[in-house]
């Protein structure tokens, strides 16, 4: 018998139908809904705020977009962080939603914590990697029960929830400062083509303006500036939301495997990430050394696989990072992006540590002479060579 329980509250139809739920079947009299912002709509925490004020006992809102952006987003941007093409929006503000609800727990004396993940998706490792850190028993009540998004909503209706989903547009939206993922109903179908009502942050590529030149100022790796101006970083990834979005940039849809093992069709809108990781990576090539570059590509994909699963508090993950952070070093200076009909491509780019040397490279310059390059030939695909010579 769990009394106190402490459960991770989105405002959600499967949150929401969570509360009843406790009450009735594990036998739970205080629920307390925990709710931390990391950058979602204002009108969003706000219903959340006034369901929880209606159907829990407690209610908690935390101001964490800050402490999402500076220690969360701004790594993840350094470590050019994307799983199979998803720049890991909603998996990378897990942990920190985890941590937080851990937090009003341990100050509420709770018997248990709750979520309201499904138990076929990834979201469940995720809080519970936290959660299973505590020696507070963990709730599930859509896996335990093997609950369905129909039965929820007749729930949900049963008991005078109002939640936004419905049969004919039943889709369930996550959305943080990062991302904005679209899931459920038909777009389960991967040969399903998505209606546009489905997307909020980007306006459909077709109907974008003409082009915009935009140029981002990175410091160690961290976006610092947008045309100039300095920008904190909640600010800056606002306001690139809007610019890219305008442009429809920052679309994904895409097959995505599971750490369960199931692919998923999902659709992701993310216009400030595509054009921050894009200008980030381009930078890293203007300043760090072939294999550095080299070794960094597998270190990144490392680290994106650990936050796609939630395992933050995993050893390597920090050793990933002391790496990263050196890296990071020499990674400052500026790039300008092109937006232009969905896409944000590099046109620009310069820093003080560039290993770029435009004397040397130039077809019209002596500084070199070409003439020492023909020992070096001569050696290049020897082995090749040989090998081709016994067969």
């Amino acid at each position: 018998m769990m009394k106190k329980v402490v459960l991770a509250y989105s405002g959600g139809l499967d949150t929401s139908v969570c509360i009843p739920l406790l009450k009735e079947h594990y036998g739970c009299d205080y629920a307390i809904t925990v709710t931390v912002d990391v950058g979602q709509p204002e009108k969003e925490i706000e219903q959340a705020e006034k369901k929880a004020a209606v159907i829990s006992d407690k209610h908690y809102t935390i101001d964490a977009k800050d402490e999402f952006v500076n220690g969360y987003i701004f790594p993840l941007i350094k470590a050019n962080g994307s799983y199979e093409g998803y720049v890991l929006g909603t998996s990378i503000a897990r942990p920190l939603i985890a941590r937080k609800v851990v937090e009003i727990a341990q100050k509420e004396n709770a018997d248990a914590l709750c979520h309201g993940c499904t138990g076929k998706g990834n979201d469940q490792l995720r809080f519970e990697a936290v959660f299973r850190s505590t020696a507070l028993p963990v709730i599930a009540p859509m896996r335990d029960m093997n609950l369905t998004r129909d039965w929820e909503m007749e729930y949900a209706k049963k008991h005078g929830i109002p939640v936004a989903a419905t049969k004919s547009k039943p889709w369930s939206v996550d959305e943080n400062i990062w991302s904005r993922s679209i899931e459920g109903g038909r777009l389960e179908e991967p040969n399903f083509i998505p209606p546009e009502e489905i997307f909020e942050w980007t306006v459909s590529p077709e109907k974008s303006p003409g082009a915009e030149i935009i140029e981002l100022g990175f410091e160690k790796g961290i976006p610092a500036s947008l045309n100039g101006e300095g920008l904190d970083g909640v600010s800056l990834i606002r306001t690139l939301n809007k610019t890219g979005g305008a442009h429809g940039v920052g679309r994904t849809d895409m097959i995505e495997d599971r750490v369960l093992g199931l692919k998923a069709r999902e659709n992701y809108e993310h216009p400030a990430a595509t054009i921050l990781l894009t200008a980030h990576k381009d930078l890293e090539k203007l300043v760090l050394t072939r294999d550095e570059l080299r070794f960094k590509s597998l270190v990144d994909e490392t680290w994106s696989e650990l936050a796609y699963k939630g395992l933050v508090d995993e050893p390597l993950y920090s050793d990933l990072n002391a790496f990263i952070d050196k890296t990071q070093e020499r990674v400052s200076g500026n790039v300008k992006l092109r937006l232009y009909k969905g896409n944000a491509k590099v046109v620009a780019r310069d820093s003080p540590y560039a290993l770029y040397s435009a004397d040397l490279s130039s077809f019209d310059s002596k500084t070199i002479d070409q003439k020492d390059a023909e020992g070096y030939c001569k050696y290049h695909g020897f082995q090749a060579r040989l090998y081709k010579k016994m067969c």
